[in-house]
């Protein structure tokens, strides 16, 4: 049986690189990082930011990740095959639909740069799709330490840019051609996982 939390090498990897990628292109004109956006530039502290952007995905997708790795002990690998498949092509359309912005997700600046930053990201993650993404990808791969890693890298890669780089980057973000390639890697996985592709990793 495969370990969920430490499983062997080539699919840790494959976990990781997956993860890694799919998040981050995901991430590209999402909420969160409208907010880190925000954030920069309410606070113009950019190092805080990115810390508290850092602890707030660990905390929010290590529950997503524990999620994902408790479903594969609960429901039978066809079913749960299924259920995967449908949830990553559902992904793809959900990938495609721009996010809307609450303001009112910024307005914690009472509590201080860092904390400010943890607890806004923490909530506007929760529900959100790379959260999501992140219960299917480790219930998947049954891969808890690699996914959390890979989807917390591409995090950061989405957003660590967002908060240095400011509104310089925002217009030149080409968002629809990004989200239609992560839409278009959620339909193949969500593909390949309904014909079977999961089997090798227990599924």
């Amino acid at each position: 049986m495969v370990n969920r939390f430490f499983p062997a090498g080539e699919h840790s990897l494959e976990a990781f690189l997956i993860s890694t990628g799919i998040v981050a292109l995901a991430e590209i004109g999402d909420k969160t990082q409208l907010l880190a956006f925000i954030l920069a530039a309410k606070f113009r502290k950019p190092w805080p930011i990115v810390l508290g952007i850092l602890v707030a995905t660990i905390a929010n997708h290590g529950l997503a990740g524990a999620i994902g790795s408790w479903l594969t002990t609960l429901i039978q690998p066809q079913a749960l095959r299924w259920v995967l498949g449908l949830s990553f092509i559902a992904m793809a359309v959900w990938t495609l639909i721009p996010d809307k912005f609450d303001e009112g997700d910024a307005k914690l600046a009472k509590f201080g740069v860092f904390t400010s930053t943890l607890i806004a990201f923490f909530l506007a993650e929760m529900g959100d799709k790379t959260q999501v993404a992140t219960v299917a990808l480790a219930a998947q791969y049954n891969a808890f330490i690699a996914v959390v890693a890979g989807t917390t890298l591409g995090m950061m890669i989405a957003n660590v840019p967002a908060v240095i780089l400011g509104a310089k980057i925002a217009h030149r973000l080409p968002v629809r051609l990004v989200h239609s390639i992560a839409a278009a890697i959620f339909a193949v996985l969500g593909v390949a996982t309904l014909l079977g592709a999961g089997a090798s990793f227990g599924l």
